[in-house]
């Protein structure tokens, strides 16, 4: 039996590439520096991958960036506006990902869209009607080529070409159908190049296809396959799925020429059905992803040999996989200098689940697999009693009852009174939370958690940037203020510190988009608040100004969602456990004379089934209660607000209205607002806040943008209705970014606001 992995993580285990991105965007390292890093990168991983073992390693799952954008680059898929800065590739390339600003021009970067169901974002590949697509950079059979002079003879990974239509953007009159041709071509090519260069294997991931799926859709990607199929040049194909299963297309895949079929057995709730139900075909090799690719628990040995023992009976030749890459887990244990052996030995990571599937392939290649020592560690693992049952809080869930999730009076009624209750004039403006966080700001944080300085010294530093956080958005004429979190490491992490049930990890990042990473806390048990987690400097925020402050929390999907899940107890349980306590938060700070809150659902997209007729039944019958529950017990006056970011919203909109919060904002800058037309289109009740510019670009946007921004707004949604803020909060930024960009923001208001509208 062999063992593979669809891709490794790409940051470096101290989030090396991360670091060097940003001296190259700051000017202090050259091209060649940042090459020279990424290079260094990919042989570490490579190393680590072969000395573990693994028959399939993969190459080009490496990116400065995102492997779509890669992919895009790769086909050739460059919009105008980014040639005509006349930039090196690479600054070309992270202009597409970034935005550019500068002598040479002033262009606004490429959507971004969360990957599937997962917090990694994408960056969306936009196709106009002159796009050429052909074969643009020579990037994967360069990384073939630097591992194979090392003796590593790889699998290269390639976006497949259906997903790659599917999850583009098109500008102009086009569809997808008529890049077929082009998108053929240039498969044939890379095959016939990979050939030359001697691969066996080679990776096409096609994600999309397990997503509901129509018949054209079927049309499309069959038409795509049979002719790159026809091109095979002697190379083996593996057609890679992960995040479900495919049983739209299952006969599809069995049917074509592929010869390996990668299939998700851990999200994929339905992939051992499929083929207990129609087989599978002996000349393909099934790649089985049993090895969860997105969270750290260990692999329970038992459950897998039971998984593989039953496809043994329908399959041929079977390969141990993840489930997806292992770009969604943190690098090594071997940085956890802190975490207790007592959690450290549940646990796997990128690293350890390479040691996972060794021992695997050496247990399943055995005679007596249940009698080998790797299976008697993993079975008296899995049998011990795990610490953090709280009845308390299992009771407080089970009495929950209809009324635990209804705010009254009706939002109607709630509107009108609070428009009285806070008289804020039209358009009010206000940002969503985080203020910029300097080294500074960090690096007290750190002395602080080190014990280098006392409570009333860090106290202290913290109230001061505080005042000067409000000092500077009264100076510039926000409506509703906030404190600027400057106390605040993380949006989940910090309130994880608060609540029982929580541990955390030291080097646990994971990338979430380019340069930016999360090291997202672990649920270990039962979810209660120890104590209040924001109060004290809500209310001293709100101390120093006569202006409304927003109490700012994160909601408990978005909390679930961020964190590494339990997988003993159902996520629907986890997710009222954290609401109970969020709720908790709400009314200290209701009480308290806090009576705007914003409770945060950033992430409440990411867990959605990927197929639509999933949704109710395995998550919006949970998700959106959840909410509910932590907002229903407050005043009429007391204004919700909550955000959510980069995602596709159209297609639950409604269930977003039902969450029965005052206020939304939305990350909307990238996509051109295309939200609006939703909200008005289902007659949207909530008030909203369309992101009017993109903090994570670092352009400055004009007043005459968000002016722009301003009148497609009241185009579409009721100027009382209306909000105005940033896409989301400004913690990554810059001050010389975000001063110019609030004071432009309300400047672009107070005219709208002198216009007859």
């Amino acid at each position: 039996m062999k063992t593979s992995v669809i891709g490794y993580p790409r940051i470096g285990s101290q989030r090396e590439l991360k670091f060097a991105c940003e001296k190259y965007f700051r000017g202090e390292i050259s091209a060649d520096e940042l090459q020279k890093t990424a290079k260094n990168l990919r042989s570490e991983n490579l190393q680590v991958q072969l000395e573990s073992g693994l028959d399939f390693i993969p190459s080009n799952d490496f990116s400065f960036y995102d492997g779509i954008l890669d992919t895009a680059f790769m086909l050739n898929v460059i919009p105008e506006r980014y040639r005509k800065l006349d930039l090196q590739e690479l600054d070309t390339y992270f202009a597409m990902a970034r935005g550019y600003q500068g002598e040479k021009g002033d262009v606004k970067a490429f959507s971004m869209k969360k990957w599937f169901n997962t917090n990694y974002h994408y960056m969306v590949p936009e196709i106009d009607d002159n796009t050429e697509i052909r074969l643009n950079s020579d990037k994967p059979f360069i990384l073939f080529t630097e591992a194979f002079e090392k003796g590593i003879k790889t699998k290269p990974v390639i976006t497949g070409a259906y997903t790659f239509l599917k999850l583009a953007k098109y500008t102009g009159e086009k569809t997808a159908e008529d890049f077929i041709p082009s998108i053929i071509d240039v498969y044939c090519e890379i095959l016939k190049k990979f050939s030359e260069l001697g691969a066996e294997w080679i990776q096409f991931d096609e994600p999309c296809l397990v997503m509901d799926m129509s018949e054209n859709d079927k049309k499309i990607f069959t038409e795509l396959y049979e002719k790159i199929l026809d091109e095979k040049c002697g190379i083996k194909i593996l057609l890679q799925t992960y995040f479900g299963d495919v049983r739209d297309c299952y006969g599809e895949l069995c049917r074509l020429d592929f010869d390996g079929i990668g299939l998700d057995f851990i999200e994929g709730k339905q992939s051992l059905e499929i083929i207990r139900k129609n087989g599978f075909p002996k000349d393909k090799v099934l790649f089985a992803g049993v090895i969860n690719g997105k969270n750290i628990w260990r692999n329970n040995y038992r459950n897998t040999i039971l998984t593989v023992s039953e496809l043994k009976k329908h399959c041929g030749e079977i390969v141990l996989n993840t489930s997806c890459s292992l770009l969604h887990v943190p690098y090594t244990l071997k940085n956890e200098k802190k975490l207790a052996e007592s959690y450290k030995k549940h646990f796997a990571y990128a690293e350890e689940k390479l040691s996972e599937l060794a021992e695997l392939k050496k247990i399943l290649d055995s005679e007596l697999p249940i009698e080998t020592s790797e299976y008697q560690k993993n079975a008296i693992l899995f049998m011990e009693h795990r610490s953090g049952s709280n009845p308390e809080v299992q009771q407080k869930v089970n009495s929950l009852s209809e009324k635990d999730f209804t705010r009254l009076p009706d939002f109607e009624e709630r509107e009108k009174i609070q428009k009285e209750y806070f008289n804020l004039p039209l358009l009010p403006t206000t940002t969503i939370g985080s203020f910029p966080q300097t080294a500074e700001v960090r690096n007290i944080r750190a002395k602080f958690r080190k014990g280098e300085i006392t409570e009333e010294q860090y106290d202290k530093y913290i109230k001061e940037k505080i005042a000067e956080c409000v000092e500077l958005q009264e100076k510039i004429g926000l409506d509703v203020l906030v404190h600027g979190e400057f106390e605040r490491n993380d949006m989940v992490e910090y309130f994880g510190e608060y609540l029982d049930g929580y541990i955390f990890t030291e080097k646990a990042w994971v990338q979430s988009y380019g340069t930016r990473c999360v090291k997202p806390p672990v649920i270990w048990g039962d979810i209660s608040r120890a104590k209040p987690m924001t109060v004290k400097w809500s209310v001293y925020a709100q101390s120093l100004t006569d202006k409304p402050m927003k109490g700012m929390l994160t909601g408990p999907v978005t909390i679930l969602n961020w964190s590494f899940p339990r997988e003993d107890i159902s996520l629907k349980e986890s997710a009222y456990q954290i609401a109970l306590a969020i709720r908790e938060e709400v009314l200290d700070l209701e009480s308290n004379g806090i009576h705007i809150i914003q409770v945060d659902e950033a992430a409440l997209r990411e867990k959605l089934p990927l197929r639509k007729s999933d949704w109710q039944s395995d998550y919006l019958d949970w998700a959106i209660p959840a909410f509910r529950l932590v907002h229903s017990g407050v005043k009429p006056e007391t204004q919700i607000h909550t955000h959510m970011c980069y995602s596709e919203f159209a297609d639950i909109i409604k269930n977003i209205d039902d969450m029965d919060a005052d206020v939304i904002t939305f990350e909307a800058s990238r996509s051109d607002l295309s939200i609006l037309d939703v909200l008005k289109e289902n007659n949207f009740r909530t008030e909203v806040g369309a992101g009017v510019y993109d903090i994570h670009s670092p352009r400055v946007p004009s007043k005459e943008e968000i002016k722009t921004a301003l009148h497609k707004m009241l185009d579409r949604i009721p100027k009382d209705k209306i909000w105005v803020n940033p896409d989301c909060g400004l913690k990554t930024r810059g001050n010389a970014e975000t001063i110019p960009s609030l004071e432009n923001m309300v400047n672009a208001v107070k005219e709208i606001r002198n216009e007859s509208i």
